[in-house]
C-alpha cells in the first residue's frame, strides 16, 4: 500500500491511456510510476488477547456442573466459557473433570 506524498491519501493502481501503469491518488490525482511488479501482502501478529486461556490453577474457585468426563466417566466437572471466535458466534465452553482433571471443550 502506498500513500500520496502530497496529501497522505491512499494511492491505487491505475492504467493510463498510453497503457502505462501508475499509482494514482484519488484525492489530489498525484501520480507515481510503478517500479517492478505490485505485490499484495498482509501480516498478522497475534497478541495476548488472541490466546485461548486454559486454567491450570486448582486454587481458583470455579463453578461445578453435571458433565460426563470422556476419560473417566465422572459426572461432575468445573466449567468456564471463553469467546474464542467472532463476537457474533457463541462462546466455547471448557470443562475440567473434578476427579481426573481431564480438560475438554464444547463449541
Amino acid at each position: 500500500m502506498e500513500f500520496c506524498e502530497k496529501c497522505g491519501a491512499m494511492m491505487v493502481a491505475f492504467t493510463q491511456d498510453d497503457g502505462k501503469r501508475v499509482l494514482k491518488c484519488r484525492s489530489c490525482e498525484h501520480t507515481k510510476e510503478i517500479e517492478g511488479r505490485l505485490r499484495v501482502s498482509q501480516n498478522f501478529e497475534k497478541g495476548p488477547r488472541d490466546k485461548i486461556i486454559v486454567v491450570e490453577d486448582d486454587s481458583i474457585p470455579m463453578p461445578v456442573t453435571r458433565a460426563s468426563c470422556p476419560k473417566c466417566s465422572n459426572n461432575d466437572a468445573y466449567y468456564w466459557m471463553v469467546q474464542t471466535r467472532r463476537g457474533d458466534e457463541g462462546a466455547t465452553e471448557f470443562y475440567r473433570c473434578t476427579k481426573c482433571k481431564h480438560t475438554w471443550r464444547h463449541y
